[in-house]
């Protein structure tokens, strides 16, 4: 069995972390039940912590492979609400976000998925900026300029 790593969560992150798996886990979710156990073993940390930006926090980019051949896949880990449809988000309440939460690059952490036990490595580790836009929008916006264009007199 592997020995698990060493994990740091950002103070800001953990009152709502803490909260979200303590209230999954008090209904019996075993994501949650997970996810708090890698929560009481972090250290949490200060937002200005130098280390943190190369840890993986709620809304960090992640590029990681796993044990059972599928090819590298590059995610953004998020509350479960801002997950959506978007196979590009994955929540913090699953078994894959609650094993990444708190890594660092080099970083193997075991997790169960359907049974299995799976095993995560982190490859590489962005922050998230406010400034970031993304490549597709859910709703389509009107253009600035209503004018329909010159008319007929």
């Amino acid at each position: 069995m592997l020995p698990l790593p060493k994990i740091a969560l950002a103070a800001s992150d953990y009152p709502r972390l803490e909260q979200l798996a303590r209230l999954a886990a008090q209904k019996g979710d075993l994501d949650g039940i997970f996810l708090i156990s890698e929560i009481n073993r972090a250290d949490i940390v200060p937002n200005d912590w130098d280390d943190l930006r190369s840890r993986v926090t709620v809304g960090s980019w992640v590029t990681y492979c796993t044990n059972w051949g599928v090819p590298r896949r590059v995610v953004q880990l998020v509350w479960p609400e801002e997950c959506g449809s978007d196979p590009a988000r994955i929540s913090v309440l699953t078994p894959l976000g609650a094993a990444l939460i708190g890594l660092q690059v080099g970083d193997q952490m075991p997790y169960i998925l359907a049974g299995c036990l799976n095993v995560v490595r982190v490859q590489n580790v962005t922050q998230s900026s406010p400034n970031v836009v993304p490549l597709f929008r859910a709703h389509r916006r009107k253009p600035l300029d209503d004018d329909p264009g010159p008319t007929a007199a």
